[in-house]
């Protein structure tokens, strides 16, 4: 296990909530933090660009306050998401604020920035990087990223085609940082299963969608609640980078998902929403295979609790079930 002092004392669960965009503002990441486990959000979500600076701030107070109000709870560090990709021209302004305010872990999608790193590293931050391959994860870790996401089959949003068990072995058999693991993990089983395997860390993002904190529609929540693992359909039209999503979504844009066409990847645009008349993340719904686990909408905390015990009684199971050998 390779998991950073940051940490310690600090984790009711060893999840991170990945960042989603819109989804993802100021009320999930202090919930996620409060529950114990590791809230962020898209760097990107805070529009204007001024309004970063802002929910940072009021990250860093409300959770100041809540952990001096409760010091026998633990209050988990959080996360900005930082897109480094040609098409997000705010990368480093939004960057520099982040330096400014000292925002514990950075999180990396989509390229790595050696530029972001060094800057993250300046004053003591936290960089993890997503990664869908070996070949990603090898120039990630040769930029001195501090951990790897492992983005498996089957998570919401942009992600690969490589199952869980082959891309972590993999990666555990040269990388000694913080590996996370993420890919249909939407209940307690899942976290215990993804530690079993070698992961420091559970990546889970679809689950929070269906949260009251969140920053979603009754639409998108009940379309989660609905919705199974065969309900997702995986495509680039959007974005022009694989992802998942949710079916219901796409018939709903007038479309049909078992005939969608290929994206140019030259046009990819993070900063407009896609490349269709119809929008990703607000239209197309984003979701991961872990969806036949939601069948609620309660709070963040309550959430928590119910993974905490689930993964209690998934860790008990195992031992008792592998004691003979």
């Amino acid at each position: 296990m390779a998991v950073p002092g940051l940490f310690k004392d600090r984790l009711s669960l060893p999840v991170i909530g990945s960042p989603m965009f819109i989804v993802s503002g100021p009320e999930l990441v202090i919930a996620q933090c409060k529950a114990g486990i590791v809230g962020s959000f898209p760097a990107l979500n805070a529009r204007p660009q001024s309004q970063l600076r802002e929910w940072i701030r009021r990250i860093k107070t409300e959770l100041a306050e809540y952990a001096a109000a409760n010091p026998d709870k633990p209050v988990a560090p959080f996360a900005v998401n930082q897109i480094c990709h040609g098409s997000n021209n705010r990368l480093m302004e939004d960057m520099q604020v982040c330096v400014e305010e000292q925002v514990p872990i950075i999180i990396t999608s989509l390229q790595v920035s050696k530029e972001v790193v060094d800057a993250a590293h300046s004053y003591g931050g936290l960089v993890f990087h997503d990664v869908i391959n070996q070949r990603h994860a090898r120039k990630a870790a040769s930029l001195g990223v501090d951990g790897l996401i492992l983005v498996a089959s089957g998570a919401g949003g942009h992600a690969g085609t490589q199952s869980p068990f082959a891309l972590l072995r993999e990666v555990k058999e040269w990388f000694d940082g913080t590996v996370i693991l993420s890919g249909s993990l939407a209940n307690g089983h899942a976290v215990a299963g993804a530690l079993a395997m070698g992961a420091d860390f559970a990546y889970m993002g679809t689950r929070f969608i269906a949260t009251q904190e969140a920053n979603a529609d009754d639409r998108y929540r009940n379309m989660l609640v609905d919705a199974a693992a065969e309900d997702i359909v995986y495509s680039n039209l959007f974005t022009g980078v694989h992802g998942n999503y949710l079916r219901a979504s796409i018939v709903e844009a007038g479309m049909d998902p078992a005939n969608l066409p290929e994206s140019d990847p030259s046009k990819m645009n993070f900063g407009s929403g896609g490349n269709t008349e119809v929008k990703v993340w607000k239209d197309i719904l984003g979701a991961g295979q872990g969806v036949g686990s939601i069948v609620d909408v309660p709070t963040t905390e309550v959430l928590v609790e119910r993974l905490r015990a689930e993964f209690r009684e998934a860790r008990a199971a195992f031992l008792d079930s592998t004691a003979d050998y």
